[in-house]
């Protein structure tokens, strides 16, 4: 697979995570959805969940299986976002390295290809997901980072995902 292809997600939404909905899922035939946690679910900068955030998670519930794997080390913000949103994480996963996402993969019991790995970054989140044959859904960060090196970053993976090749931004 090349380069182009590891780093093109097959989904950008043009909003946040919590745009994705049951009715999205089933037109990808998506079982179970890994979710990164910093600037996916929550701000990194914030250390609670909203309460948004906590009725979309309820609403995806009875249509797939969810995970949070995380390359944050911080294992008590992580537990506690985990706990607020009754999801199973995992933390320190060095994403682009696939070992973590496997492991979420292999606990739900689902083949890869049904799984979707959701996240801000492309370079982590999207590389590694597409490395593991699972399909890619590139978001928006949650809130604005605090570092304005690391929102340059985020935006130039948003501008780079958008114009490697044929992509699909979902429409909503």
């Amino acid at each position: 697979m090349s380069w182009a292809n590891l780093l093109q997600p097959n989904l950008i939404l043009p909003g946040s995570v919590i745009d994705i909905t049951p009715d999205l899922l089933r037109q990808h035939q998506i079982q179970g959805l890994i979710l990164d946690v910093d600037d996916t679910l929550v701000p990194s900068t914030v250390p609670h969940v909203s309460e948004q955030l906590c009725d979309w998670v309820e609403a995806l519930r009875p249509h797939v299986s969810l995970w949070l794997v995380t390359n944050n080390v911080n294992r008590n913000r992580i537990r506690r976002i985990s706990e607020a949103v009754k999801v199973p994480y995992l933390l320190g996963a060095g994403k682009p390295s696939r070992r973590k996402l496997r492991e979420a993969a292999n606990a739900m019991a689902l083949p890869h290809a049904g799984i979707a790995m959701v996240g801000d970054r492309l370079l982590t989140d999207i590389l590694a997901g597409n490395r593991l044959g699972m399909f890619t859904i590139l978001v928006k960060p949650m809130g604005q980072s605090t570092f304005g090196h690391q929102r340059c970053i985020h935006q130039f993976e948003y501008w780079l995902s958008q114009h490697l090749s044929s992509h699909h931004t979902a429409d909503l």
